[in-house]
């Protein structure tokens, strides 16, 4: 069964105040966290999550076997978009990722040849944030 979308909780430490004293007196500074800072930045991993999700589908397609195209469409209606997890529910779906002679394990194939490009895309969603 498909996960929900992943909900990301990002905390951040309460302000701390330094003090240094010296011979000419007494220096003082206060850390204070960017109160935006934890919407922020969860709202950019959610994101990258989303886009990680959309683009293993869409870069899997063309190293999933396919005879009607059934086993590509039930990796989109299987998927939560940033769950995650991608489900591919035809029933046959386990069997074929394991067993075809010439396509077999096409996630892990296509992990191997776009995964730089894919992590390059997901933090541009957290720089930005």
């Amino acid at each position: 069964m498909a996960k929900s979308k992943k909900k990301f909780v990002i905390k951040t430490p309460r302000g701390t105040i330094y003090t240094q004293a010296s011979k000419g007196g007494k220096v003082t500074a206060r850390l204070e966290w960017n109160p935006g800072f934890e919407p922020s930045m969860e709202k950019g991993f959610e994101n990258a999550q989303a886009f990680v999700d959309s683009e293993c589908i869409r870069r899997m397609n063309p190293e999933t076997p396919r005879r009607t195209g059934a086993l590509i469409k039930s990796a989109t209606l299987g998927t939560v978009i940033g769950s995650g997890e991608i489900n591919q529910i035809a029933p046959y779906a386990r069997r074929q990722y394991y067993e075809h002679k010439e396509k077999s394990y096409w996630f892990e194939r296509m992990k191997n040849r776009h995964k730089d490009s894919i992590l390059k895309g997901a933090a541009k969603y957290v720089k930005s944030h």
